[in-house]
């Protein structure tokens, strides 16, 4: 039943663009093709607005985007910083130990 639902839409819209290319091959007079004109006008002005939206949140994507690399960058470079001194507590530590084990072994 799926396919057969899928055929039939696939028809339908064959069809619906059939009717469409009908209807501009039909123009026959001015009144016609003012109408065409408009229509198609008011089509460019929707997908120029359309457009203009998805460039505006493209841009806020890119900016949100660039916010989240930065923070990244700074949290990476915080557990660097944190990493390196993990390592120098351990080597006083160690040091220390080090110590422990020299200095009771003099006594």
């Amino acid at each position: 039943s799926a396919q057969i639902a899928d055929l039939q839409q696939k028809l339908l819209d064959a069809d619906n663009g059939d009717r469409a290319k009908q209807r501009w091959d039909s123009i026959a007079t001015i009144l016609e093709a003012k109408c065409a004109l408009k229509y198609l006008l008011g089509e460019l002005v929707s997908s120029k607005v359309q457009e203009s939206k998805l460039q505006s949140g493209l841009q806020q994507s890119q900016a949100s985007c660039s916010d989240v690399q930065k923070m990244l960058m700074e949290e990476r470079n915080h557990t660097a910083e944190l990493e390196a001194e993990f390592q120098n507590q351990i080597l006083v530590q160690e040091q220390q130990h080090q110590e422990k084990v020299t200095h009771s072994s003099w006594e």
